[in-house]
């Protein structure tokens, strides 16, 4: 027999180890500058992670460094290992723990999703038309004018993005905004932001869609009411026939996910 383990010592190795990695990975700003009302939320929900992982990875490294110590084989024994039936205790929590740390995960990124896509009183809308390899925006709100290579949006309000591709999956991301969405033909999908920062940024495809997908990026610009005003005034042009057809071609909005057999 082994005798028992040294549970507290384990634990108080596992938690050690844990806050050190946890130190060292949260020093490090993993999202660079911060641009949105949604980003301090998703960023805690990040370090709140990265917390967790380092408790399960220390965990798992101080069990199998003791096993390896404690277990190894002395030099010249070459008969087979004691027969064992196994620790149903351990098996229990090895299940339980990391069931526990998963829901626990998932409910608070459902709790972080709902509170960042919650929709205020005045929003505003932009379409956003992804195609092989450029970006271009419409303003259904002021008229349906349009720029291609460039979104500029005001600070402090609410944007709904509506994603209409005109070919393959693109995927729309500024990262200072930290919200991510697909752009998928035949269907509108949106995307819920508040800039909160005055700058000039980038949208980038982040869903590889062919040769150029590297170089599918655009100019965004938040600025002022009084600027974007001014701005949005001045555009001549109309969004195209072909992109306002793409809108009404997509069939359904955010649509739910497929049950069993499609249907």
């Amino acid at each position: 027999m082994y005798g028992r383990l040294p549970i507290a010592k384990m634990l108080a190795a596992t938690v050690a180890l844990a806050a050190a990695i946890s130190a060292v990975m949260l020093s490090i700003n993993w999202n660079g500058e911060a641009a949105s009302t949604a980003a301090p939320k998703i960023d805690d929900l990040l370090n709140i992670m990265i917390v967790l992982s380092s408790l399960v990875f220390s965990m798992v490294i101080v069990m199998l460094f003791y096993a390896l110590w404690k277990f190894k084989a002395k030099p010249g024994d070459e008969s087979d290992g004691e027969p064992i039936h196994g620790n149903t205790r351990l098996e229990i929590a090895w299940t339980l723990i990391p069931t526990i740390i998963v829901l626990f995960g998932g409910a608070y990124s459902w709790k972080v999703l709902n509170e960042i896509e919650q929709r205020g009183k005045d929003p505003m809308t932009v379409d956003v038309f992804s195609q092989q390899y450029a970006w271009s925006f419409g303003y259904p709100g002021r008229g349906d004018v349009w720029s291609p290579g460039e979104l500029r949006v005001p600070v402090n309000r609410q944007i709904i993005f509506e994603m209409h591709s005109q070919d393959v999956i693109h995927s729309f991301w500024v990262p200072e905004w930290r919200i991510k969405k697909d752009n998928v033909p035949g269907i509108t999908t949106t995307a819920v932001i508040t800039p909160d920062k005055v700058g000039t940024y980038q949208a980038i495809c982040t869903q590889l869609c062919g040769f150029g997908h590297s170089t599918m990026r655009a100019k965004v610009v938040v600025e002022s009411p009084a600027r974007f005003q001014q701005w949005v005034s001045g555009l001549k042009e109309k969004v195209p026939p072909t992109y306002q057809e793409s809108i009404t071609r997509d069939t359904e909005t955010n649509p739910p996910p497929l049950t069993a057999g499609g249907a």
